[in-house]
């Protein structure tokens, strides 16, 4: 009996899955069917950069660095570092590499998004509101592409407001820890955020790496987002009010990925246990938007703080229930952990097939030996499968902002510019002959 009506709640709660999820799936498939719009008239704008660093002395300078060797009229570029509770040289290392420096100590109001609220205030004062036509902000580990920012202009010349980038990583191949971050990151550029702008629907911020317009800003009074996942509650804030999120495939950003477990098991605490402040905050008026606006990007964003892991979460809780009731009526509890093995391989499958579309389609842009992607590739779903205790623990636990100590990349922004414009050297001499 229990064996049955479990069979029954994995096939309802499978089709569940397909329903709710099946957009993705078609997502994959869009960048193959529909090309992008042509640019409109480029023109210069002023952009201020926002970056809040904690405890950030070992990155910072390679940050600012990378943004005074963009190919962007840098008369047009003032980058400022909000040193935010800071107890290291963070200030002075951002002010020795040509930023402008805010110092901020308020241990009651912790997080990025109380920093970015303090930044921009700041610049409305001394500045106005008027003076810079957008704000990019970036964590402190982050190193751009030196065409990043005229990248980010030219779709902000097509009259987008809100724009979000090509997030990679440094240090992809230092273990499966970060591969799983950094493949995550890349499939969730190539075939989401890319795939949503393709189709003309709202994308979403990856935490850092964007672009918004002054207009954006004033009319929200600053940055007024202090969740733990001030990026997902912005992406929805926004979603709400109707403004579509584009993104920017040409403007790639890299950066540092956790290397530990531990490490990796905090920031995702973080994550887990802010996408349910998100929706407690805006669960109910989002999901009524979808309705009320006709919001594809409203749905989307649902989708996306109401992750697959919680129904594999819910899968895994029943099954593992059934399984210690049939062992204690002596039952054929056999049966159900196969049933649960089933759903446990068919999981692993699915993602190794996503993880294996997006290295194929993005490998120029994965910075590591071909042993080291075939190798992780193999490991990228049971690190997205470590989610499940995670969010276990995120329900029952009051988590709080930490950061994530950075050490510095180890491949650098010039060695991964070389690298390509090696690539597309003998790609070239290659047709030639």
């Amino acid at each position: 009996m229990i064996i049955e009506t479990v069979k029954i709640v994995n096939l309802i709660l499978g089709a569940m899955f397909f329903v709710l999820y099946s957009y993705q799936f078609v997502y994959l498939l869009i960048p193959f069917l529909i090309k992008d719009k042509p640019h409109k008239e480029t023109k210069l704008h002023r952009f201020a950069v926002l970056i809040s660093a904690r405890n950030e002395e070992n990155v910072i300078a390679t940050l600012v660095d990378s943004i005074h060797h963009q190919d962007y009229p840098q008369e047009l570029i003032d980058v400022y570092v909000i040193a935010d509770n800071c107890t290291d040289e963070t200030a002075k290392s951002a002010e020795d590499a040509g930023a402008i420096v805010f110092v901020r100590n308020d241990m009651e109001k912790v997080g990025k998004g109380y920093a970015l609220d303090y930044a921009l205030n700041r610049i409305f004062d001394e500045r106005g509101k008027d003076f810079y036509d957008g704000f990019f902000v970036f964590d402190a580990d982050n190193i751009l592409d030196r065409r990043y920012i005229s990248a980010m202009n030219r779709t902000f010349s097509d009259g987008h407001r809100i724009i979000t980038s090509y997030r990679n990583s440094t240090n992809y191949g230092t273990n499966w820890i970060t591969a799983g971050y950094a493949l995550w990151y890349i499939r969730e550029s190539k075939f989401l955020n890319n795939s949503r702008m393709l189709l003309n629907t709202g994308c979403a911020i990856s935490g850092t790496g964007f672009l918004v317009h002054k207009d954006v800003i004033n009319r929200i009074g600053g940055w007024k987002y202090f969740l733990l996942t001030e990026d997902i509650e912005f992406s929805i804030a926004n979603a709400m009010e109707g403004e579509k999120i584009a993104y920017c495939k040409d403007a790639i950003l890299y950066d540092e990925q956790p290397q530990t477990f531990k490490q990796s098991w905090t920031q995702r605490l973080r994550w887990a246990r802010g996408f349910l402040q998100v929706f407690g905050k805006y669960g109910k008026n989002l999901i009524a938007s979808i309705f009320k606006r006709k919001s594809t990007t409203c749905y989307d964003m649902t989708i996306t703080i109401i992750p697959a892991i919680f129904i594999t979460l819910l899968v895994a809780i029943i099954n593992t229930a059934a399984i210690i009731a049939g062992m204690c009526l002596g039952e054929n509890w056999q049966g159900l952990a196969i049933s649960l093995l089933q759903w446990v391989l068919s999981g692993y499958v699915m993602l190794f097939a996503i993880g294996a579309l997006t290295l194929i389609t993005e490998n120029k842009r994965i910075h590591t030996s071909t042993f080291k992607k075939i190798k992780y590739l193999f490991t990228f779903p049971i690190f997205l499968f470590t989610y499940v205790p995670i969010s276990i623990v995120a329900i029952f636990k009051n988590v709080e902002w930490e950061p994530t100590r950075h050490h510095g990349p180890p491949v650098s922004a010039s060695k991964i510019e070389k690298n390509t414009v090696k690539r597309k050297r003998r790609k070239f001499k290659t047709k030639k002959k």
